[in-house]
């Protein structure tokens, strides 16, 4: 079999799959706090037939050796974790984070999830939870019934101000967790995250100190994915998996001319 069916096959697999990711981004465009994400491509082994600074003689060595390549293939993909555009809202349960950091989610199982998406909203309790789902945002955040407005500073102190009373109550404080390799963290859906070993440890602290980012109240972070360039690339992407495969129709041209002729 010619080795170049099987190295366009590689190519014509790894734009596969770059094309997912490209129309993952592209159906995300409107997600609020997503991050798009980009395949990382890789060469596979090469198979060596002389090996450069082989000897070609006794005082002369080979410049450069003879090495044939076996294809590609996606080795990963990178989320981006560059802000988003701001959208303000009317919404005084929406929160947004400018610059680094994530909000804490507490999941059913009891473990520790992260987003930042902050479209949150109250449950039947009081509590503030993610609209989808319902999961709660930690610290735990009980907003009484009599409420009469809620404020969220920039550095995530939440207070409100019930009726009967002038000065206005603090019942909170929102934190933010920051990790050393954001783009190291386990996408789950939902605009969630896990912890890996190759995020690091979370790191918990005050919004807006020690480099988190401040809390802005009644805004949204948009998804941060460029729609035009989203397009370029998935023209690259098809063009390439096009040449791959005229590769594949050259190298069948040849060997039936080989069959045909021998």
């Amino acid at each position: 079999m010619h080795p170049a069916l099987w190295i366009s096959k590689t190519g014509l697999d790894a734009q596969q799959t770059n094309v997912s990711v490209i129309s993952n981004n592209l159906a995300n465009a409107s997600t609020v706090g997503y991050k798009k994400s980009r395949a990382v491509f890789e060469d596979l082994l090469y198979q060596t037939i002389n090996q450069p600074g082989g000897r070609s003689s006794q005082n002369t060595t080979m410049p450069s050796g003879l090495m044939i390549g076996v294809g590609a293939k996606v080795v990963a993909t990178q989320k981006d974790h560059q802000q988003g555009n701001v959208q303000t809202t009317d919404n005084a349960f929406d929160l947004m984070i400018n610059g680094r950091g994530f909000f804490e989610i507490l999941m059913p199982d009891g473990n520790i999830a992260y987003t930042r998406n902050g479209q949150f909203s109250l449950n039947e309790d009081g509590t503030i939870v993610t609209p989808g789902f319902g999961y709660p945002l930690q610290p735990e955040i009980q907003v009484p019934e009599d409420a009469q407005s809620f404020t969220v500073g920039e550095d995530g102190e939440v207070s409100v101000q019930v009726a009967g009373q002038a000065a206005s109550q603090v019942i909170g404080q929102i934190t933010i967790t920051d990790f050393v390799n954001p783009a190291g963290l386990e996408p789950v859906g939902q605009n969630l995250y896990l912890e890996t070993g190759s995020s690091g440890a979370p790191q918990q602290g005050i919004a807006a100190e020690n480099g988190l980012g401040g809390i802005h109240q009644g805004a949204l972070e948009t998804s941060n994915v460029n729609v035009t360039e989203e397009l370029v690339n998935l023209i690259e992407a098809q063009r390439v998996y096009e040449m791959n495969s005229k590769v594949i129709s050259t190298v069948d041209q040849m060997l039936n001319f080989a069959t045909q002729q021998l």
